[in-house]
């Protein structure tokens, strides 16, 4: 079978080996060619990894990705047959409406929109992510009346969002995105524990790092030599680093530049005496996972497949997005090196169901049933 794809991930075009690439060097064995379509970036060209994955990205604004897609999805589909077409949804929804616009006279192809979480849903901070909500609210019923299915990546958030839209249960298909390779994030009891808190995102205002920077600051009045590393990049930046100097967190911030490959951020997580994930709206996230995989223990929101995944208290805490909150529970995890040993061992032990073999197989699978039926 061939699959045809719309993604909004550039990485993979830019040769960077991120979860994207490795999920697809497992996706791939399952498939004879899988061809992925993506945004324009910085240094993207097109290329072939892991033999049959061919990847074409635009020399476009994203603004103009469906006439991408509907150019060169057209000049793909003419040349081979695809077993299916599978959309990776978010935002304006751009990869969805060039996909309905392909398929528009081609009834018999089956779709899957992939729906990884909401923007905006169930907080918007911003009004752009509220605006986001909307374009939601307005197309998902548009697309639903065409696809084969939505493939979200949680049991909550997002089905219960999709069915208060009136779509039914036979076209949500829930498959975590979650793939763990377990000779990467495992503990290493070799590296030293340097840092108290990790944070790994973009510096974002969904992903909640000024709660977490406001709790920094009720830590440091009992912890006074708290450390927080920060793993990533983004328009917050430079609101961070003069939070930090107005508040005097000099000492007890530092950020991390990125990390070559996926051992090398499994070590930044053994650094660490825990991982913090604040955010308002996740589909996984996958930071929290790979972390405690990796032994370490994890405080988090109540997003995406954390209330699958975490039992506050008994292998991981889940607060809400309160400041004072999240500082009561660093505290407490700061001075229980007992409670962090529990956490660790429970959290790994929660997330084994997660092993990258056996979900990607099943990932796979799930689409090809979907595309025999079509084409029975």
């Amino acid at each position: 079978m061939n699959l045809l794809m719309f993604s909004g991930d550039a990485s993979i075009a830019q040769d960077r080996d991120g979860a994207f690439y490795q999920m697809l060097r497992r996706f791939a064995r399952h498939w004879s060619r899988i061809d992925i379509l993506t945004p324009a970036a910085t240094g993207a060209t097109e290329r072939v990894i892991h033999n049959n994955v061919y990847v074409h990205p635009s020399r476009w604004h994203r603004a103009l990705q469906p006439l991408f897609i509907r150019q060169k999805g057209g000049q793909l589909l003419t040349e081979r047959q695809y077993a299916m077409v599978v959309t990776h949804d978010f935002g304006f929804f751009y990869n969805g409406i060039g996909a309905a616009w392909l398929l528009r006279n081609n009834p018999h192809l089956p779709l899957i929109s992939e729906i990884h979480h909401i923007e905006g849903y169930p907080i918007a901070v911003s009004l752009r992510e509220k605006l986001w909500r909307q374009a939601a609210t307005l197309y998902l019923p548009f697309a639903a009346k065409r696809v084969a299915a939505f493939r979200v990546v949680n049991q909550r958030e997002v089905p219960d969002f999709l069915r208060r839209l009136g779509i039914p249960d036979e076209k949500i298909l829930v498959l975590p995105s979650v793939y763990l390779d377990f000779e990467i994030f495992k503990p290493l009891p070799d590296v030293p524990k340097i840092i108290d808190i990790v944070f790994v995102g973009r510096l974002a205002a969904n992903k909640g790092i000024d709660v977490l920077l406001n709790a920094l600051v009720l830590v440091k009045k009992t912890h006074p030599t708290v450390r927080l590393a920060i793993r990533g990049e983004g328009a917050l930046k430079t609101w961070l680093e003069h939070f930090i100097q107005m508040h005097d967190l000099l000492e007890n911030v530092i950020f991390v530049p990125r990390v070559a490959d996926s051992a090398a951020m499994a070590h930044l997580y053994q650094s660490a005496k825990m991982l913090v994930c604040a955010s308002t709206v996740e589909g996984n996230p996958r930071v929290t996972i790979e972390a405690m995989a990796c032994g370490v223990p994890v405080l988090s929101t109540p997003v995406g497949i954390m209330p699958e995944v975490i039992q506050d208290g008994e292998n991981g805490f889940l607060f809400p997005r309160a400041a004072a909150v999240l500082a009561d529970k660093i505290c407490l995890l700061l001075d229980n090196p007992d409670l962090q040993a529990r956490f660790s061992v429970a959290g790994r032990a929660a997330v084994q169901q997660f092993d990258a073999d056996t979900m990607i197989a099943n990932y796979a699978q799930a689409y090809q049933q979907i595309a025999e039926k079509y084409h029975e």
